[in-house]
Order: structure tokens, then C-alpha cells, then sequence
């Protein structure tokens, strides 16, 4: 799909705009309710207009390539979990400080999170790698608020209209944060070499990447969160923000880091990581994400 607002279809600039007007729409009748009832307010309103902005049928097609065997009732409940899920991420994101006392009230667990503390300590960077799993803005927000030089790499979303605010509501949890190309890895690289933290939502695909099985099949995979790591000996860490049951609150999980080896080996460590988290939950990851592409052949 294409970045560039002007290479869009006169049909995309259409289901675009629709699709933000619809969550716009959402958002600003949702703005004069407590937190504590909005988010999963959003999260249900979310879960009905799921099948018309074509999450489901992405959800399913997704869980028909790599969990065929699952049964009619189990696909529904996770199509249900996850939209619940995106709706909740969409209103913690754009609801600010509630939001954010959520995150710094959230719990640490994983040993490397001392590694990230030494790390730091000895003016060594840091590479944080997560998905689209719970709120992984949770996570950067905590730690923001701990004081760690965090920044954050995004891609550009297809959606013009959604991107521009969207953008606007991740910086005021915090800054910097990188814009994938050119110019942002340029920033990026200065700020690791800087001793600095970055974190990167790594489980999307990525033409030119590298073929890494994920959920048994591959799914193209970039490998320069790796390399950047390897590069400027930086830590290599999985940290993911689990959404607790009561639907508001975190966990922020440091998974063991990853050690130096080379950047497939590395990848293909950081990818099961990740799959292993989903497979206990199940409902908390975007799978409405197009993850698994047909790689083309020259």
C-alpha cells in the first residue's frame, strides 16, 4: 500500500477518509466519559464496526493461514478479543494523562530489565523490540516516565487522514520519535550513538526483509532493528506491554535478551519471542495486520 497520499486511488482517498471519519466521530463522543468507562466503551464500539472496516475478514484470513485447525467458535472470540483490544489501545493513545498514570502504576517483570538499567549506567544504547501486542505504548510510556532516553521508530500509516492526528497523539506521551525512511534512521542512528534507547514495532512486513518463520510460515521480516543493535553493541531486548484482565491496566514484560550473533539468528530469536507471548494471548495481537505476504519473484 502506498505511503504517499498522492499515489492513492480515488477509491483508498474514499475508504480513508470514511474510515477516519467514522473513528473521529467515535472519539469525540467518547471524549466527555470517565477513562475508566471510555476505554472499554471504545473497545466495544469497536467490536461492532469491525466487520464494516474489514477487520474480521483480515483477522480470519490471517488465522486461517497459520491456525487452520481452529474451530468456528474459538475465530469468533478472537476476532471479537482483538478488535476489543485495537479499540482500547486507540482510546488509551488518545486520552493522555489517565492513560499514562496507567503505564507508570504498571509493573516490571523480566531480569533484563537490569541489563537495561547496567546498559545504561555504562553509556551503552539499547534496542527494545515489541509488537502490536496489548498497548505497546504502554510500555515506552512507563519508561519515558522513568527517566530512560527513549525514542521510538513508526511507520507511516496508508491512512492519510487517521496518520496525521495519530501521529500527533503518540508525541504527547513523548519524544523523539523516528518516522521510518531515510531521514528518521538518520535521527535514530545519531541517537543511539548518543548511549540513547530506541524501541521498534517490528512484527509488520517488510519488503526487502527476510524471510523469518513466524507461526510456521514466512513472513517477511526486517532485519534492521538486528543490525542496528550489532552495530553500535547495543542491548537487544524483547519488552512487550500485557493488557491485565480488569482491561486497563499493564504488565510491562522484559523477555531475556537477545544475544549477539548475526542479524537472521537474531530476528529469528526476537520473532519466536513474540509468537510465544501470542500463543498464550491470543486476543491481544493485531492480527489485522496483512503479516504474511506472497514474496515476489524475480
Amino acid at each position: 500500500m502506498p505511503r504517499d497520499p498522492s499515489q492513492l486511488t480515488k477509491r483508498q482517498h474514499a475508504q480513508y477518509f470514511a474510515t477516519n471519519l467514522i473513528l473521529r466521530g467515535v472519539f469525540g463522543c467518547l471524549n466527555c466519559v470517565p477513562y475508566d468507562k471510555r476505554v472499554p466503551l471504545m473497545g466495544a464500539v469497536l467490536r461492532k464496526i469491525s466487520p464494516a472496516l474489514g477487520y474480521h475478514r483480515r483477522i480470519r484470513n490471517n488465522l486461517k493461514h497459520t491456525f487452520p485447525e481452529l474451530v468456528e467458535p474459538e475465530v469468533t472470540k478472537i476476532c471479537h478479543d482483538v478488535s476489543d483490544n485495537i479499540g482500547r489501545v486507540l482510546a488509551e493513545i488518545y486520552a493522555g494523562q489517565p492513560f499514562w498514570t496507567r503505564a507508570k502504576a504498571a509493573q516490571i517483570q523480566g531480569d533484563s530489565f537490569q541489563t537495561l538499567i547496567d546498559a545504561q549506567k555504562a553509556g551503552r544504547p539499547a534496542v527494545l523490540i515489541t509488537g502490536h501486542f496489548g498497548n505497546y505504548d504502554a510500555a515506552r510510556s512507563k519508561l519515558l516516565q522513568m527517566g530512560f532516553p527513549l525514542g521510538a521508530l513508526y511507520r507511516r500509516m496508508a491512512n492519510p487522514y487517521f496518520n496525521e492526528h495519530y501521529v500527533q497523539a503518540m508525541e504527547t506521551t513523548g519524544k523523539p520519535l523516528f518516522e521510518q525512511g531515510k531521514r528518521g534512521m538518520i535521527e535514530m542512528v545519531r541517537h543511539l550513538r548518543k548511549g540513547g534507547v530506541i524501541a521498534i514495532v517490528s512484527d509488520l512486513h517488510t519488503y526487502g526483509g527476510e524471510e523469518i518463520e513466524f507461526f510456521g510460515k514466512p513472513a517477511m521480516t526486517s532485519l534492521v532493528p538486528a543490525e542496528l543493535a550489532l552495530k553500535y553493541n547495543a542491548v537487544f531486548i524483547p519488552v512487550y506491554a500485557l493488557r491485565d484482565q480488569n482491561g486497563l491496566d499493564f504488565k510491562i514484560i522484559f523477555a531475556d535478551e537477545i544475544p549477539h550473533s548475526d542479524p537472521v539468528t537474531m530476528t529469528q530469536a526476537v520473532t519466536q519471542d513474540l509468537e510465544t507471548q501470542i500463543r498464550q494471548h491470543m486476543g491481544q495481537w493485531f492480527w489485522v495486520h496483512k503479516r504474511w505476504k506472497v514474496k515476489k519473484r524475480k
